[in-house]
């Protein structure tokens, strides 16, 4: 297992704070319109760290007690796995094929409602599996069984998987990193998405440095918590 899940591993950290506050917004985001069940993370290029992200993603939707699936549908460049330190000679693409059912590439985690099903064997097709009625029936199953479908994409400026993938979820979430995505790539991946009709929840500013003020601000708060806790615990 990666010790890039770091909602698991150290769940009181400033970046576990940081990814319960997306799971809040992106709870908010639903308000007005219909429950978010199906959510895709992408990026505008590799290497902007969407695989971590949607992998502690699903993990902090699963400590809400929410039934979770994290779904790697990078079929290029599969690394969810690895991730989370679990076999893929069966996954999605096996699934679609017919080769596997449902219940044999769901895998389970060591966290409590999480599940993951990896990508499975690279197929020489992907954007045509992603794009196929196969596709839409298997996300279909997984929301009759699942709370939440966090599913782990390409890049959606390198190839076209994301943007066709992104008309067949609720919404789609596109992970930019702080001095290596610029402007012009960041809008041309919101309209290549947007051409497609997605539904785009926001866009999650990754290896952002943080302050020293930033980090004195939530150690302020986590240790006038820990004080709050031990008046109590002698009270009782």
């Amino acid at each position: 297992r990666s010790d890039k899940l770091i909602t698991y591993l150290d769940p009181k950290s400033p970046i576990s704070e940081s990814y319960r506050t997306l799971r809040t917004n992106i709870q908010f985001a639903a308000v007005d319109q219909d429950e978010i069940k199906t959510i895709l993370v992408t990026s505008t290029q590799p290497g902007e760290g969407k695989t971590v992200t949607s992998a502690n993603l699903a993990i902090v939707m699963a400590q809400a007690e929410m039934k979770t699936v994290y779904l790697h549908a990078d079929l290029r460049r599969p690394t969810g796995h690895k991730i989370f330190g679990l076999p893929n000679i069966k996954g999605l693409t096996t699934c679609l094929v017919g080769q596997a059912t449902l219940e044999e590439v769901i895998q389970d985690t060591p966290i409590t409602n999480l599940k993951v099903i990896t990508s499975g064997p690279i197929p020489p097709n992907p954007a045509e599996l992603l794009a196929s009625k196969k596709m839409e029936n298997f996300i279909a199953e997984l929301k009759e069984q699942f709370d939440i479908i966090i599913i782990d994409t390409p890049p959606v400026l390198a190839v076209t998987d994301a943007t066709v993938l992104s008309r067949k979820v609720d919404g789609c979430l596109l992970v930019v990193s702080s001095g290596v995505s610029n402007k012009e790539m960041v809008t041309k991946a919101k309209r290549q998405l947007e051409s497609a009709k997605a539904m785009i929840l926001g866009v999650i500013l990754n290896n952002k440095q943080l302050t020293k003020k930033e980090y004195g601000t939530y150690y302020y708060y986590e240790s006038n918590d820990k004080v709050e806790k031990k008046k109590e615990e002698k009270r009782i």
